[in-house]
């Protein structure tokens, strides 16, 4: 077992052990996004940690392009564990010991999901070109089957990056009440022309391979000269020129000077020749060309608009970007945060800074599990509230302000005779009425108070503060019972804290 994972898994918790891939056969007809039906759809998928008794435990994780149901623990044989066992497992962001984890492979791919090497059943032979043509959303309502078959009513979170990340909003925006927490990395909500540039350049290398016989090449020498090339050069953009210029520099493969013809002379050549050579080894042709296509047509805004696409949503989000990212950069995150927050979404945001480029959220396991396990564990509002001094409704200015002053606070709920919530009077508001010679609270006190509730989130009492542009906000009950207050201040120094390393919009 690599050392370096050994050492990883000491840090981060437990190792999941071993594991098994499953399948779940969709009992009736998938109906497609392009109006098409698919018949005796199969979802691969994995499974780890345990479904409570409510079925309120439930996470699912989306991959990325070329991965798989296979995201963490180990299956017999293994060189290596999932691809994100990094965060999934004992102690780690997406704790096994508190929740119930689904990884499932992706419609339109090659690891056990159906796909254009599936078995058409019209015909018995591969599906090849026959296979319809899908999309994300494609993707994420053959998951809501999955999700159904278990009983499970909402998910409390959906995560994934770059191609998982398109279905984490996906399933946010088709799913407005079934996701409670959303987590977006490295993504986008529409694709760029740059990004369908490239996807465009690995599906005409992969076609222009003589073996790929329009797409019926199964059972005879399958197009890998052609696939090999579309994964050197898609791989090219997962990197970053920082972590290329650390790993490669110009160093020369097994030489000591240029050979001064077309041989391989750079060890980055001979790295990205590794790359295409093992990826055709466990990859379809066929689904890299619908994949891409897929990813080519997401598109979230409505109208043109992102704001309007955004509107229906529901979720809590955190979005993460990745600094030395180009093919999803930062901007995009940001794009996904500001359209979320114009629909009054409660949404985290950060930028982490790594030169590993779009692989980051793959890599940086630590900033991944603190990021994650503090989103998913949130403070909440009940956690840090100072017992509030409050003063009845028919309570005189004088005995107002010595309470501010005995008490050393700044705001001063008002009460009813029933101890509810009517009103609230700040240190402000007493000195004005000297000033002006007022003699009872209502002549100053505000009557429309901006509250929060106990279980809210210290991101979203930080919102309404801004928001309002106030200092302070009384907790309250359902019944506008005082529970106590909490302050821009004490909220601010807690949520830098657990900010420590992001940026934010």
């Amino acid at each position: 077992m690599n050392e370096w994972y050994l050492s990883e898994v000491r840090k981060l918790g437990k190792d999941l052990g071993a594991v098994e891939t499953q399948f779940f056969h969709l009992p009736e007809d998938l109906v497609l996004e392009s109006g098409r039906r698919l018949k005796n759809v199969t979802i691969a998928y994995e499974t780890y940690g345990k479904l409570n008794k409510d079925k309120s435990n439930a996470i699912l994780i989306e991959h990325a392009f070329s991965g798989d149901a296979h995201a963490a623990g180990w299956h017999e044989g293994d060189r290596k564990p999932g691809w994100w066992d990094t965060v999934i497992g004992p102690g780690k962001a997406f704790d096994t010991d508190k929740y119930f984890v689904i990884c499932s492979n992706i419609l339109g791919g090659c690891k056990g999901s159906t796909g254009p090497s599936s078995i058409n059943p019209d015909t018995g032979r591969p599906y090849g070109l026959s296979f319809p043509v899908i999309t994300i959303a494609d993707m994420v309502n053959a998951q809501k089957k999955l999700i159904d078959s278990f009983g499970i009513r909402q998910l409390f979170a959906v995560a994934g990056g770059s191609m998982g990340g398109m279905q984490v909003l996906q399933w946010a925006v088709s799913y407005p009440k079934m996701v409670r927490n959303a987590i977006a990395i490295a993504t986008c909500a529409i694709s760029t022309p740059q990004q369908i540039a490239f996807s465009e350049v690995g599906r005409r290398a992969i076609i222009s391979d003589p073996n790929w016989n329009n797409g019926d090449f199964y059972g005879r020498e399958p197009p890998m000269t052609g696939l090999a090339l579309a994964r050197m050069v898609a791989h090219i953009t997962y990197l970053s020129d920082e972590s290329m210029k650390q790993k490669f520099g110009r160093q020369l493969k097994d030489k000591e000077n240029y050979g001064f013809d077309f041989s391989t002379d750079f060890q980055v050549e001979s790295y990205l020749q590794h790359q295409g050579d093992s990826f055709v080894k466990r990859f379809d042709a066929n689904s890299y060309i619908y994949i891409t296509k897929a990813i080519d047509y997401f598109d979230l805004t409505k109208d043109g608009s992102l704001d309007e696409g955004f509107k229906n949503v529901k979720s809590r989000f955190l979005v993460i970007s990745v600094s030395s990212d180009w093919l999803y950069p930062p901007y995009q995150s940001k794009e996904i945060v500001m359209a979320l927050t114009a629909n009054n979404a409660e949404v985290s945001y950060c930028e982490i800074k790594s030169m590993y480029g779009h692989d980051a959220f793959l890599l940086e396991a630590g900033q991944m599990n603190y990021l994650i396990s503090n989103f998913l564990s949130p403070r909440l509002v009940r956690d840090v509230m100072a017992p509030a001094a409050t003063i009845r409704e028919v309570a005189s200015i004088d005995l107002a302000a010595r309470i501010l002053v005995d008490r050393k606070v700044t705001h001063l709920p008002v009460v009813s005779g029933s101890g509810k919530l009517t009103g609230i009077v700040t240190a402000w508001d007493v000195a004005r009425a000297v000033v002006e010679r007022c003699e009872t609270l209502d002549q100053i006190m505000t009557s429309r108070v901006v509250t929060i509730e106990a279980d809210a989130t210290l991101e979203a009492a930080a919102r309404k503060l801004e928001k309002y542009d106030i200092s302070a906000l009384p907790v309250v009950d359902k019944d506008k019972n005082v529970l106590g207050i909490v302050t821009s201040d004490s909220i601010s120094k807690l949520i830098g804290q657990r900010k420590q390393g992001c940026s934010s919009i």
